[in-house]
């Protein structure tokens, strides 16, 4: 009763992106997070960021640094949109097991086969591993697939070039193309890493739902979370939704070619890549404020309802080894910090939630030359961070409760 009314109140109530700004989080005891973040933001030649903390599900600051869009002098502020990248797994994990709770699928369920939920692509198949996987390998990255040629999500000319097509292939088209080779592996035998994979769990979200993605994770597990300003991400500039911040590459990358294959050449942060097609991969826009408020609704703390069950938030948090992937978190550890980061081109986010309640949550909107490692540096920063505040968060502030 009180978390379906804590969410007809965020539905009437509205997006916090609207009414939270950076004068909201000027604190004395904050001041030196300010600099700290500043430093940091110029050291690596980063155009703009967003940085929100969380102390036991309470938003106690939340800040723009830098330009959210340099070219019309528009500064950041907290509820700017960026690109989420791989953080979008998380999101993805958590429609999952809620369509297992609600008992729509298993971990077990297979995902081709005759009892297989895409067997529709069972006549491209022609190994018979991929008859052994099942939801929760693809989950923890142990279906079989690798990108030791590449990641096929992020090489779009080569598949058209392997495969002979004329245009950018579609999900069902990709998937027709990419089963056709052997798996690497047996699965659940390795692990490696695989948007491939989490694009497949986004169609398995589609067949068993009969909505599109975008539909069914925006209603079912952002907009009770009170998320209401998460989007698909477009491709170039001129996609941009309203509030997004815009993507610049490192300071002197060169151009690559769109990946049409018209012969253009572009950004690599804006046509290099087909961002949408990534779905539930790493396709999502959103604010750092309102990703706080996702996580807080996943992570089993007290003061935000959460939208699983508590045996489902222990599942995907569960720490098992250092070979296996939690579900849809990138890291656990056994002392219970969990660790879940996105990046490509134009765009490294990070999220650190701690054993003692506190989150951290940096969205840049610049890549820099460290590529995806540029999340080790910031948690390094996290940690300078925490050792500056110590406990000393705004104890008697939560910008969640901002009148909407």
């Amino acid at each position: 009763m009180i978390k379906s009314l804590v969410i007809a109140l965020l539905t009437l109530t509205g997006s916090l992106n609207a009414v939270i700004t950076n004068s909201m989080s000027e604190e004395p005891e904050m001041v030196p997070v300010d600099v700290l973040f500043d430093s940091f933001m110029k050291a690596w030649n980063i155009k703009g960021e967003s940085l929100a903390v969380m102390d036991h599900n309470r938003l106690v600051y939340a800040k723009g640094f830098g330009w959210a869009d340099e070219g019309r002098r528009e500064r950041t502020q907290p509820g700017n949109l960026f690109r989420l990248a791989s953080v979008s797994k998380l999101i993805t994990a958590t429609g999952i097991m809620l369509m297992e709770e609600r008992g729509e699928l298993s971990l077990m369920t297979p995902v081709f086969g005759p009892f297989g939920v895409l067997n529709e692509f069972d006549d491209a198949i022609t190994d018979d591993n991929y008859y052994l996987i099942n939801v929760e390998h693809l989950l923890r990255h142990q279906a079989g697939f690798t990108t030791k040629r590449g990641d096929p999500m992020f090489s779009t000319l080569k598949i058209m070039e392997k495969y002979g097509l004329k245009e950018p292939p579609c999900d069902s088209t990709l998937t027709r193309c990419l089963i056709s080779e052997p798996l690497d592996y047996e699965p659940g035998t390795d692990s490696d890493y695989s948007n491939f994979g989490y694009l497949l769990l986004s169609m398995i979200i589609e067949k068993i739902t009969g909505r599109s993605y975008e539909e069914f994770i925006r209603t079912e597990v952002l907009e009770p979370c009170g998320c209401f300003d998460f989007h698909i991400a477009g491709n170039y500039y001129a996609d941009r939704y309203p509030g997004e911040v815009r993507y610049y590459p490192p300071k002197g990358a060169k151009l690559s070619p769109d990946y049409h294959g018209d012969g253009s050449q572009v950004l690599r942060c804006y046509g290099a890549s087909d961002i949408r097609g990534l779905a539930g991969s790493g396709a999502w826009v959103g604010s750092a404020i309102e990703l706080a408020r996702f996580v807080a609704s996943v992570d089993g703390l007290f003061g935000i309802p959460d939208i699983l069950t508590r045996i489902s938030v222990n599942r995907m948090t569960q720490y098992i080894d250092d070979n296996t992937s939690p579900l849809g978190w990138l890291s656990v550890t056994p002392d219970g910090e969990w660790r879940r980061t996105g990046s490509f081109a134009g765009t490294n986010a990070i999220i650190k939630c701690y054993p003692d309640g506190q989150c951290w949550i940096l969205i840049t909107n610049t890549s820099t030359w460290k590529g995806s490692s540029l999340a080790r540096e910031t948690a390094g920063v996290f940690v300078q961070a925490r050792e500056i505040v110590g406990g000393a968060l705004p104890s008697a502030k939560d910008l969640f409760l901002t009148p909407r």
